[in-house]
């Protein structure tokens, strides 16, 4: 158990005694001051846990010794004492920045209870501390590994717009990392200590979406036993990511069309509007332009979602970040699976850099995932690799003249439909079955004999 440290400051001997006892009786290092003047200076050489400290003292009393300390950044919590105490005592010592107050004369257990209860505020204090620099590594700048000049470009962008409000749109193929754009532009905001709430457009049923998104109200349908918060009330204050917008209904269209124009929701069943702050980032990798002339989405909801438009080019198209992402993923997995991977030797990496990467960082990542369970020495071999990248095979890619073997072709060709399907249905392998006209089965075994897993895994 940890040992905490505390000072007791009275100028009581009597007092001073009993608490220092009380207190190492429980497993606490005791240092006494007789009055505030002696407690600064022993503050100024060894920063304790805790301050118990009296209200009435000669030379410098309880309220002004809080003061100093305040003033001086000393952070430990300071519980008042006073056998004088009033309410407007209490009241004055908690503006001041005391943590809490305990009248004179008080039972063992109220002293114990109140250092309790700032132990336990101490501890969440310094989870919170934790969390925020997880929060900062994961999200940060140096979570999104690139060199290239188009992410770099990518990174001033977020810089230069994370604390505004401005509506964002984030395109992309498939596991480029629009979702971790999405969390740097909201973690590094000012709006990162809310919360950062994603919705997948695509992955929610129609008939329950208005209600994910909005909220209802008790009986607004069948089901709907008590009132419940939508997302965008969950993510006031902070930031709401609509990935994959260009699965979104007209009808909810139009709603959200209205939510971004006058930053009021209803929830269903209700006639009150409530007033939401929330930051929109919108993510796709469709294009909206075509599916507007298609009539499948709005042109004002459109220009409403692209006042500020990011764009991440394909992993094939910034090879020169390939080298970063592979030393990443192999120090990642060597940490998660307790292995000691040096790197990749020079085929697979030859490899990595001509393989086209269809599925982009993800894919990159499941290969390096799968060659770490799989490899026996202390680099990653090209026979490591999955088939396709062992192969240089690149989705969609022309057959060569030269190569005329039907079991090949039709291999490559049943991978080329299977990851165009899955595609198309955002990683539902059941419905890619019915657009493929197999059964679900049938592309489960396909998809484990051409180990296809990174597809269809649903994300951005």
């Amino acid at each position: 158990m940890e040992k905490h440290s505390i000072l007791i400051v009275d100028d009581e001997q009597e007092m001073r005694n009993f608490l220092k006892d009380l207190l190492s009786f429980e497993g606490y290092t005791v240092e006494t001051a007789a009055d505030g003047k002696e407690a600064l200076r022993k503050m100024e050489k060894n920063i304790l846990d805790f301050i118990l400290c009296d209200v009435r003292m000669p030379d410098m009393d309880g309220m002004e010794f809080l003061r100093q300390c305040k003033s001086n950044g000393i952070q430990s919590p300071i519980i008042m004492m006073s056998a004088f105490g009033t309410v407007d005592t209490a009241i004055e010592a908690m503006k001041a920045g005391a943590f809490d107050y305990v009248s004179k004369p008080f039972k063992e257990d109220e002293v114990l209870l109140t250092l309790k209860k700032a132990e336990e505020r101490q501890r969440l204090l310094r989870e919170n501390e934790s969390l925020k620099r997880e929060v900062h590594h994961n999200y940060g700048f140096e979570s999104m590994i690139a060199k290239s000049a188009s992410m770099l470009q990518i990174f001033q962008t977020i810089q230069k717009i994370a604390d505004y409000k401005t509506t964002v749109l984030i395109l992309g193929e498939s596991g480029t990392g629009k979702e971790l754009v999405a969390k740097a532009l909201h973690y590094n905001s000012q709006r990162s200590g809310g919360s950062f709430v994603t919705v997948n457009c695509g992955a929610i049923p129609e008939n329950l979406l208005e209600s994910e998104l909005f909220g209802h109200v008790k009986g607004a349908f069948t089901g709907a036993t008590q009132t419940k918060k939508g997302l965008f009330e969950e993510a006031h204050g902070g930031t709401l990511f609509l990935d994959e917008i260009g699965e979104l209904p007209l009808m909810l269209q139009v709603k959200l069309l209205r939510v971004l124009q006058e930053e009021e929701i209803r929830r269903v069943g209700d006639t009150r509007p409530i007033k939401v702050d929330v930051r929109i980032v919108a993510a796709t990798i469709r294009n909206l332009e075509q599916e507007m002339k298609e009539g499948r989405f709005r042109e004002d909801l459109f220009y409403r979602l692209n006042v500020m438009p990011i764009h991440i080019p394909p992993l094939r198209e910034r090879r020169e970040d390939i080298p970063l992402l592979v030393e990443h993923f192999v120090v990642k997995y060597n940490q998660r699976m307790e292995k000691t991977i040096q790197g990749v030797d020079s085929p697979a990496m030859k490899m990595f850099m001509e393989y086209d990467w269809k599925g982009n960082v993800r894919e990159l990542e499941n290969a390096i995932e799968r060659a770490t369970v799989l490899t026996k020495t202390d680099k990653i071999k090209l026979e490591d690799l999955p088939t396709p990248v062992q192969r240089g095979y690149s989705p969609r890619g022309p057959l060569l003249d030269t190569d005329l073997s039907v079991k090949k072709a039709t291999r490559e060709m049943e991978v080329d439909l299977i990851q165009r399907a899955l595609q198309k249905t955002h990683g539902n392998r059941t419905h890619a079955a019915k657009l493929l006209e197999i059964s679900h089965r049938a592309l489960l075994y396909k998809i484990k004999e051409y180990e296809l897993g990174h597809i269809g895994e649903g994300g951005s």
